[in-house]
């Protein structure tokens, strides 16, 4: 079934086009806006982007880029402030996920309790992209490594509420 929704459209396309790029990326993050107001401020855009692009409400994920590469998302998502012309925000990260029984007896310095983990045997990578929108819509999907197709990416609201979060408080005013 085609996802019709605007703000899971949008993240379903970013995240298309996050994985284009493959895996060991650093985290990404996009301004959403509205494709309509998109297209009044930049009209030689419209001629690449197809017909279901512009549908009523749409939103375009505009890449952010400059950011230092950093491993705490807290640190860059508390960095960020939108202005009222973005109406969402987004944000692709990779991370290591373990059984829960992997966190046992893990080493006290926090490096080589990360080298352990990347290590175990039955670590799956996956890469989540969350979405949110000032409305209070919200939309995550998940893809996993070891299942790198378009048609088994995973998605629901609250497959990751901490990253959510975050993302969210960005649009505070």
């Amino acid at each position: 079934m085609p996802v019709t929704e605007p703000l899971a459209r949008c993240a379903l396309e970013t995240e298309r086009h996050v994985g284009t790029a493959g895996w060991d990326q650093a985290p990404r993050v996009f301004a959403l806006v509205e494709t309509e107001a998109l297209l009044a401020a930049e009209p030689q855009l419209r001629e690449s982007m197809s017909v279901t692009d512009l549908v009523p409400g749409a939103l375009t994920a505009i890449e952010q880029e400059g950011f230092a590469r950093t491993s705490s998302i807290e640190t860059l998502l508390g960095r960020l402030s939108w202005p009222e012309t973005v109406h969402g925000a987004a944000i692709a990260i990779e991370r290591v996920v373990v059984p829960p029984s992997a966190e046992h007896d893990l080493p006290s310095d926090p490096e080589q309790a990360a080298e352990h983990l990347a290590a175990h045997p039955d670590r799956q990578d996956v890469r989540l992209l969350a979405a949110v929108h000032r409305d209070g819509r919200s939309i995550c999907l998940l893809r996993q490594r070891a299942n790198d197709h378009d048609d088994q990416v995973a998605m629901g609201e609250d497959i990751a509420p901490g990253l959510v979060h975050a993302l969210r408080t960005t649009l505070e005013d």
